[in-house]
């Protein structure tokens, strides 16, 4: 099991991290003012109340309340765990997670699952290279030796037990051979392999581990193709064949194409267009077309020009409409008659299919063809049913430049002003709670503010100014004292100093998932009057360090007072309070 992960190379790589980056590659923000905004990605919202701190590093929504920091926005944007987001986050700037002793997920057990995985791959790629019969019908394909190795294809035995007998010997391999996907359980005693006399495709999540495997059958017999079931390391929804590969083999990636079939990538990758993928026996979902956008600009859908190809494609369209924004765009190639992307590329070759790509139809070009086709446009009632059918699907786009341009588009097919269409445009269904007016947000900020205290006051200038904490001394009576919220104020103080922290961000996380994150978020939010300029933030927090003393003294002092109401005060207590009343 993988070690844990240094607390200090996640400090610097949340240090390292630009937050306005981070979402601006999953979410397009815009400037306003001192901060960045979008629409939220959490809730469903037609105005902006998502909001990006550069400063603070840190993001909030006024709609659903959504907050945190590049790792947090990580974790909830793309669903992930804490360790799974470091390394997501580790990824996008090439650096490599490293670990030390000791363990950091006891009830993590995917750890064996990647191991049988990639140890299958590596053997069903050794087991190609034997078989004779696997080979000629790879190279009956076009496919060379140089391309099956750059996808480490491989073949898997007419065998029962070809996995199972090397890697699930103990009842402990022969779980992890099952938890991932590599046999089936007849019953408790008798288990057996999932893939026999298969060409082997393994399939790769971000960091190139072995996820699945989709597998071809060599000659006839159902199903074509097989695919690894959903395990806890891969969802068939989520992931994408050969995305991994296109990363590594194109340094800056464009665009990326979209195809239906393993073999597709694998044979437009062997003629020289190594930026496809492909889905997994699904249609290309919402949370796919998300990812991809995150890697590249444009998407190019390419799917056979029959009624199933049009359909697949229909579906995708609906899939992009809610991941559109300006910026990205999506485009459908469909393929003559009888032809798929394997076939084709082999035909014509890497320029003429490439020129094919450069003419593929614009997403909205096809969205209104599409609903057109059906319809007598030279008729009233055709063109209202057009604009009928068309503003929901257009509805769904962020709001931009492109959605502007996809109603002049249909407000020309329809004979109506865009604005006049715009007027019309249906509502959003709200995910979670309707959007807040501006009013409405403040309400609601004040309804959860907690009021400024000084202890609170120094926490919300040391968690937005971590440096102000090796410019001042924490008092001892501070220290010694025994107030509500003292105690985060010390830890804090201590930690900045020990750690040597400069950023809000890492400090942050430090406290996740702890009873004191909720204050810390607040308090990192707080619009501190007069801390604007780098000379009034010392002023403020001495201030408060000092009206925090009186504040302790006078607790002391009316402690002190109420025991001699009810009971003697020994000697030191007596002279204690003797200097609690000397005027200071």
């Amino acid at each position: 099991m993988a070690g844990r992960i240094p607390q200090q190379f996640i400090d610097d790589l949340i240090n390292r991290a630009d937050i306005v980056d981070v979402v601006d590659s999953r979410v397009a923000l815009k400037k306003r003012g001192k901060e960045y905004v979008a629409c939220c990605p959490f809730h469903n919202e037609k105005s902006p109340s998502f909001t990006v701190s550069q400063s603070k590093q840190f993001y909030h929504c006024f709609g659903c309340g959504a907050h945190g920091t590049a790792l947090g926005f990580i974790m909830e944007f793309e669903r992930l765990e804490f360790v799974d987001a470091v390394e997501a986050l580790a990824a996008e700037y090439q650096i490599e997670v490293p670990r030390e002793g000791g363990f950091d997920r006891p009830q993590d057990d995917k750890r064996p699952i990647f191991d049988v995985l990639e140890k299958a791959a590596n053997s069903y790629a050794a087991e190609l290279k034997k078989n004779e019969r696997a080979i000629s019908y790879l190279k009956n394909r076009g496919l060379s030796g140089e391309i099956a190795k750059e996808f480490q294809l491989g073949y898997a035995p007419d065998s029962w037990d070809f996995i199972l007998a090397q890697y699930g010997n103990t009842n402990e391999t022969k779980a992890s051979c099952l938890k991932a996907g590599l046999s089936i359980e007849k019953n408790p005693s008798k288990h057996y392999d999932r893939f026999r006399d298969r060409i082997m495709f393994p399939i790769r999540d971000r960091r190139g581990r072995c996820i699945g495997f989709g597998g071809r059958i060599l000659d006839k017999g159902e199903p074509k193709y097989l695919n690894s079931p959903e395990t806890p390391v891969f969802h068939k929804g989520e992931e994408l064949y050969g995305l991994y590969e296109a990363r590594k083999a194109v340094k800056d990636l464009s665009r990326i194409v979209i195809v239906e079939g393993y073999m597709d990538v694998v044979a437009l990758a062997q003629h020289g267009i190594k930026y496809a993928v492909a889905t997994l026996g699904t249609a290309t979902s919402t949370s796919q077309i998300s990812k991809l956008f995150r890697v590249v600009p444009e998407l190019i859908f390419c799917y056979d020009g029959d009624a199933a190809g049009k359909k697949a494609a229909w579906r995708a369209l609906e899939n992009s409409l809610n991941e559109l924004r300006d910026g990205v765009q999506a485009r459908f190639l469909f393929l003559p008659d009888g032809e798929d992307p394997d076939t084709l590329i082999r035909q014509e070759g890497q320029q003429a299919f490439e020129q094919r790509l450069d003419n593929a139809t614009p997403l909205s070009d096809f969205l209104l063809q599409h609903i057109s086709d059906s319809l007598d446009l030279t008729s009233a009632d055709g063109r209202a049913r057009l604009s009928e059918q068309a503003k929901p699907l257009i509805s769904k786009i962020q709001d931009g430049v492109f959605k502007d341009l996809l109603l002049d588009q249909l407000s020309k097919m329809v004979g109506l002003s865009s604005t006049h269409l715009q007027q019309h445009m249906p509502s959003e269904q709200q995910a979670s709670q309707p959007r807040q007016t501006l009013q409405q947000q403040n309400n609601t900020l004040k309804k959860h503010q907690i009021s400024m205290t000084p202890t609170r006051l120094i926490i919300a200038l040391l968690i937005q100014y971590p440096e102000l904490a090796s410019q001042c001394e924490l008092p001892l009576s501070v220290r010694q004292a025994n107030m509500p919220g003292l105690p985060l104020l010390i830890q804090l103080y201590d930690t900045i100093n020990q750690t040597k922290a400069t950023a809000s961000s890492v400090l942050l996380e430090r406290w996740r998932d702890s009873n004191d994150e909720p204050v810390l978020s607040k308090l990192l939010q707080w619009d501190i009057p007069g801390a604007e300029v780098t000379a009034d933030q010392l002023k403020l927090i001495n201030d408060a360090f000092a009206n925090l003393i009186n504040k302790i003294r006078e607790s002391r002092l009316q402690e002190l007072l109420n025991k001699s109401r009810t009971d003697t005060l020994n000697e030191a207590e007596k002279q204690e309070l003797s200097e609690l009343y000397k005027p200071r």
